[in-house]
């Protein structure tokens, strides 16, 4: 005589299922919950813990590029005061200088932007790339200019770096121009 119920096929059909959890759901930063069921197993360190420490060292790592800054900028004007002559070398070198500030402070920017909006935007690592690659642009182009006994290679090379920093400038505008394209559809898809 054979049975109307059909035989369990792994043990989970056998155990009972588990018990709800009876600990309290909080919202994390994140918005997602919170509780010592969601959290059992998954990671070693708790998130809040994990969350904290990231922040403590962002904030570490800002001062720090805050003072690197600071330093750039002193030794900035020291070496356009005391740089002879001042045209041409000694402004490029000011240039070159000030483009190496302006990315450390798209840097700290890009790490506050982390505390406002909870995690790193795209589209300053793209102007942090367009910033160097134009630096760059500019110190080979002086060096190409002030140089005008460079060996036949060395000048070819400048020409090559000139215009792969062109093409990577390009790429990364058209970058940051679809993610704020990218942005914009998220903001008019929102109800």
């Amino acid at each position: 005589m054979e049975s109307s119920t059909p035989a369990p096929s792994s043990n989970s059909d056998i155990l009972p299922p588990p018990e709800p959890s009876t600990s309290p759901v909080t919202p994390s930063a994140d918005g997602a919950s919170d509780s010592a069921g969601d959290q059992r197993g998954h990671s070693v360190v708790p998130g809040r813990i994990a969350n904290y420490v990231e922040d403590v060292f962002h904030i570490v790592l800002a001062a720090m590029l805050g003072l690197i800054a600071i330093g750039a900028l002193g030794f900035t004007v020291w070496r356009v005061v005391t740089t002879q002559p001042f045209f041409p070398t000694g402004m490029i070198q000011a240039i070159n200088d000030i483009l190496f500030i302006v990315i450390i402070l798209e840097i700290v920017r890009t790490i506050i932007a982390r505390f406002t909006d909870g995690f790193f935007q795209l589209q300053n690592f793209l102007v942090i790339g367009v910033i160097a690659a134009v630096r760059h642009i500019l110190t080979v182009g002086a060096s190409l200019t002030l140089e005008p006994d460079k060996p036949q290679q060395a000048f070819e090379r400048g020409l090559l770096e000139l215009g792969v920093n062109t093409l990577i400038v390009l790429g990364l505008v058209i970058a940051i121009y679809l993610a704020r394209a990218s942005t914009r559809m998220k903001d008019v898809s929102k109800p």
